[in-house]
């Protein structure tokens, strides 16, 4: 009889999407992620049957956990639409500060592999529609108190929303000069309040 694994998983999970976040999937070996999570190399096959399957769970860990935040967030807000916004000028000061958290682990997985793994293409695309689906709520919970035009389509505004979160995530990485991303909140802050 197999013996049950003895470590916690989600922490393992959190060691090495902080290794796939980092690095990549492509540049991440099995010999860091066992550095990383201080686990024997047949302890994570064990457990996770593969690197993939570990990315895997690893990028829904952290798919399941943007949407709760994302929630959190609107749900503590006053209004919806201010919500918004607000959650768009936290993401503009990360990039302004340069943190290493401003990139999306969902986006920088898009860069690297969705043209390449159909399996992690779909995980990805399920994440992000509900991650919009969360924006199309909020948007409409704030056509329906006025904040938005009643003949707003919520659902056009959501996708909108969500392109423009990738491009400013994209644009993270390039170390924009002062102000750019600034710049592309501004127009959004228009396109809602119009």
């Amino acid at each position: 009889m197999a013996r049950p694994a003895q470590f916690d998983r989600d922490t393992i999970l959190d060691k090495a999407m902080g290794a796939f976040w980092e690095q990549g999937y492509c540049a991440t070996s099995m010999a860091n992620l066992v550095e990383t999570t201080d686990l024997k190399p047949g302890s994570l096959y064990a457990a996770f049957e593969s690197k993939q399957g570990l990315f895997l769970e690893a990028l829904d860990r952290y798919g399941i956990s943007s949407v709760e935040n994302l929630h959190l967030h609107l749900e503590q807000a006053d209004s919806p639409l201010k919500a918004i916004e607000t959650y768009f000028d936290r993401l503009v000061e990360g990039i302004e500060k340069r943190s290493d958290k401003n990139s999306c682990f969902l986006v920088n997985t898009v860069l690297e592999l969705s043209r390449r793994d159909e399996k992690i293409r779909e995980r990805i695309n399920h994440h992000f529609v509900q991650i919009e689906s969360v924006f199309e709520d909020a948007l409409n919970d704030a056509r329906e108190i006025g904040e938005l035009d009643s003949g707003s389509d919520c659902g056009a505004l959501a996708a909108f929303l969500m392109n423009n979160i990738w491009g400013l995530r994209v644009l993270a990485g390039t170390h924009p000069a002062p102000g750019r991303a600034q710049q592309v909140v501004k127009l959004v802050r228009q396109v809602l309040r119009q």
